[in-house]
């Protein structure tokens, strides 16, 4: 194998890992990919086999050692987006009906909702804001 041929097969070496990184998503496959590369580029200038794998090893390695725990990281890190009766919790609301501890209607996120009052000694007159701390079913308990 000569240099010109060492260089094309470490491209095929390239291309054939990068065809399991988009089959199975594991950038693992593509760390390998960019060390065949880098070999290929070391055969291109002429350095013999023992660089060429020797550049293949050190910088997959190292991609893997050094990126993979950061790209682990970056992925783990996903922000809580509260969703569904979550996403309510902590909203004000405005009273349309009087909200005691037996019930009532406020407006909430630009729906209708039954309320209660957390405090039942408490009760909210109409036009009043207040603070959504819980839902219980389809009521809003209110502050």
């Amino acid at each position: 194998m000569n240099a010109i041929d060492a260089w094309v097969w470490w491209l095929v070496v390239a291309v054939a890992l990068g065809i399991p990184l988009v089959v199975t998503a594991m950038p693992e496959f593509g760390m390998l990919a960019v060390g065949a590369v880098v070999a290929a580029g070391a055969a291109g200038l002429g350095f013999g086999i023992v660089v060429q794998v020797l550049a293949f090893v050190i910088v997959s390695v190292a991609l893997i050692v050094v990126v993979r725990p950061i790209a682990a990281r970056h992925s783990s890190r996903r922000p809580h987006l509260p969703t569904g009766i979550d996403a309510l919790k902590g909203r004000q609301a405005v009273v349309l009906e009087r909200v005691d501890g037996s019930g009532g209607r406020v407006k909430l996120a630009g729906e209708i909702w039954s309320a209660r009052a957390l405090d039942t000694a408490r009760a909210y007159d109409v036009g009043q804001e207040v603070d959504v701390v819980d839902i219980d079913g389809a009521t809003a308990v209110v502050i």
